[in-house]
């Protein structure tokens, strides 16, 4: 079994409806890999673009690695104290908004290229 299906046998129904709605918006767009990090879904291009992290209250986290470089216009990304990363907490999949999420997902894919460039 892959090391994909082994996390999604690891965390409620509930969030793997979550998980499987981003996991099928992200892998639409070109060249993005998905690999399991940690024991816990990242998606790349490049490098580290965002990962999708299980939380308690039967919630997802979905985390950007550069978040706190993000615009943020949507108003979803809390960084929690964190110094680099930003991130939305989901709470089921009927809360999605797809359409900002992709604008999200489009705009980390261009700071990740702005990121590799610099260095």
């Amino acid at each position: 079994m892959q090391a994909y299906d082994l996390f999604l046998e690891r965390i409620s129904n509930n969030q793997r409806e979550i998980v499987e709605c981003l996991d099928n918006l992200f892998l639409t767009f070109p060249e993005i890999g998905r690999k399991i990090r940690f024991k816990i879904p990242f998606y790349d291009y490049k490098s580290w673009v965002c990962y999708l992290n299980p939380k308690k209250k039967d919630a997802i986290e979905l985390c950007f690695i550069y978040g706190k470089q993000l615009s943020n216009i949507q108003g979803l990304l809390e960084d929690h104290g964190r110094k680099q990363v930003s991130g939305i907490t989901i709470y089921n999949a009927q809360d999605l908004n797809l359409d900002f999420i992709a604008e999200i997902f489009s705009e980390a894919l261009i700071l990740n290229d702005e990121m590799k460039s610099l260095k």
